[in-house]
């Protein structure tokens, strides 16, 4: 592909995780317009139900490069993508990494490129739960800190990132995750047979997601919410996360879930997204799935103490329980939204607002070396 000068040509796209996957779909039809793309997949979700599925359902180009890291320490996992990640980016020498969001795959993939003198950009920039005890926000601090373009979904973000002293390349696009969901949501509810297969009737159910390592490592918090679900007396569907469920079976619980709650493999986005736009409620520690419930107009009972969605606590869609069982219970009982959505995130064309930023950019740094960076071992 002919570049012109001034113009970004090559892009690597850097992810991992179900989340990276669900807004790479969206983007990425946009960007492959007018760029060459090249797609990294780190293998941070490995299991065919949280990363091969998605890119069959959403029709995502296969990756050029799959790292296969699987599971590991935080330390772990995030070098080994390191180093690979340098690899390949030495080899594609892009005009730009594209990173989304927070995860591991999104620290390692800032990291190469800032050492490589590689410019980025990170989608979903400047998310604050203001809980430095969260790997996630270490995450976006560093990512943020080290992009030269910074696609927020917000004028909250915005904000976050003014304090912080970042004032350069912000730019307000709204969020992904919704362009995801308008062009997915009709499709799901003609394709996905998971109501019938679930013997489901619309609105009488909740859906519950637990995954996070707050929640999941802490056996006494993981049983608290399960018995307070059980409690609660209500159907719900529940598809397991791979860490969830081995710390269940480690713990003696898989097999005396309560029976109101009816376990799932995870399930692949068109599925997932039919479950969720007809729930009742939805309760997670899931910082996609709060905002993909406020999207679908379902509340949401978040199960953790802060939140980086923090315009879905405003508009009163969404409710932080903690760890608190008995909160939870109540939510799961009462919980109703006293008010109209104020649609903080856009109305499905971040995409497009992204790959024309994209598209019009100029070097965002004069004097980058023609070869990448190479550490000095002397």
């Amino acid at each position: 592909m002919t570049r012109s000068k001034g113009q970004i040509g090559k892009i690597v796209s850097v992810i991992g995780a179900r989340p990276q996957f669900i807004k790479c779909a969206a983007l990425s039809k946009e960007l492959r317009k007018r760029h060459e793309e090249v797609i990294v997949h780190t293998g941070q979700h490995y299991d065919h139900g949280m990363s091969e599925i998605f890119f069959q359902e959403l029709s995502i180009p296969h990756p050029d490069y799959n790292l296969n890291v699987g599971s590991n320490t935080q330390g772990r996992q995030t070098g080994d993508m390191l180093s690979s990640l340098e690899g390949v980016l030495i080899k594609e020498r892009p005009d730009l990494v594209l990173v989304f969001g927070d995860t591991n795959s999104t620290l390692a993939g800032v990291l190469a490129a800032s050492k490589l003198n590689m410019r980025i950009a990170h989608v979903e920039a400047g998310l604050r739960s203001f809980d430095r005890t969260m790997p996630e926000e270490i995450n976006r601090v560093v990512a943020d800190h080290l992009s030269n373009l910074l696609f927020v979904p917000t004028v909250n973000a915005a904000n976050n990132l003014h304090m912080e002293g970042i004032f350069e390349g912000v730019h307000v696009v709204g969020d992904v995750m919704v362009d995801a969901v308008l062009m997915n949501l009709a499709i799901a509810k003609e394709r996905s047979t998971i109501l019938e297969r679930l013997d489901l009737e619309e609105k009488d159910y909740l859906v519950a997601t637990i995954h996070r390592q707050s929640n999941t490592d802490d056996i006494n918090a993981l049983s608290s919410t399960i018995r307070a679900m059980g409690r609660s007396q209500r159907k719900i569907v529940f598809p397991v996360h791979p860490r969830t469920r081995n710390r269940l079976v480690a713990a003696g619980m898989w097999e005396g879930l309560p029976s109101n709650i009816v376990p799932t493999e995870p399930l692949g986005y068109l599925d997932m997204l039919r479950l969720m736009s007809s729930a009742d409620k939805i309760v997670t520690d899931s910082g996609g799935m709060q905002k993909e419930a406020y999207v679908l107009k379902v509340p949401c009972i978040t199960v953790r103490s802060n939140t980086e969605w923090g315009e879905t606590i405003e508009d009163g869609w969404n409710i932080l329980v903690g760890c608190d069982p008995e909160r939870l219970l109540e939510a799961i009982s009462s919980f109703r939204p006293a008010r109209p959505q104020s649609d903080p995130y856009g109305r499905g064309d971040a995409a497009v607002n992204i790959a024309k930023i994209i598209d019009g950019v100029s070097e965002v740094q004069e004097g980058l070396p023609s070869e990448p960076a190479v550490a000095n071992h002397t």
